[in-house]
């Protein structure tokens, strides 16, 4: 005979969240509005993002943004603003979910600056507080093994 034991969730037992949870939480709702803002304004107007790039210190981002993004905008950024809600589901499915989001979200405000100092002074204090809050929430966002009392036994 054999028991599985499962570990309890936060939701599971009734406790609340703790503040790592609360932080992706956020964020994956943050994510949620951000692709929602630039799915509106490229509809809006797809030449919105023309000088997005103009500002980078990098020549081949510059030359890749005019020459593919602006050359069919309206699907770029809506491959983009579908990529934000993407990221923001993933975090606020948890679990194993949330950890490829969080990788995105990383990976996300790392790449935003490439377009130029500018985007430094949202990325780095961004990244200031994104980091700390991905280590805090990521060992509670593996995978669950559950365990079989046979398996436990020496």
């Amino acid at each position: 005979m054999s028991t599985t034991v499962r570990t309890r969730t936060p939701r599971a037992t009734g406790q609340h969240a703790g503040p790592a949870t609360t932080a992706r939480h956020v964020v994956g709702c943050l994510y949620l509005v951000t692709g929602g803002i630039n799915a509106g304004l490229v509809i809006a107007d797809p030449q919105v993002f023309r000088t997005f790039a103009d500002t980078s210190f990098v020549p081949l981002v510059v030359r890749a943004w005019d020459g593919v993004v602006m050359a069919h905008p309206f699907a770029w950024i809506m491959g983009l603003a579908c990529g934000e809600v993407v990221l923001g589901v993933l975090l606020l499915r948890g679990g194993p979910a949330a950890r490829v989001g969080w990788s995105g979200v990383i990976a996300f405000h790392v790449l935003l600056m490439l377009f130029g100092f500018g985007f430094w002074m949202w990325s780095l204090p961004a990244l200031l507080l994104l980091i700390p809050a991905v280590r805090a929430d990521w060992p509670a966002l593996a995978p669950s093994r559950a365990t079989t009392s046979e398996e436990a036994r020496p």
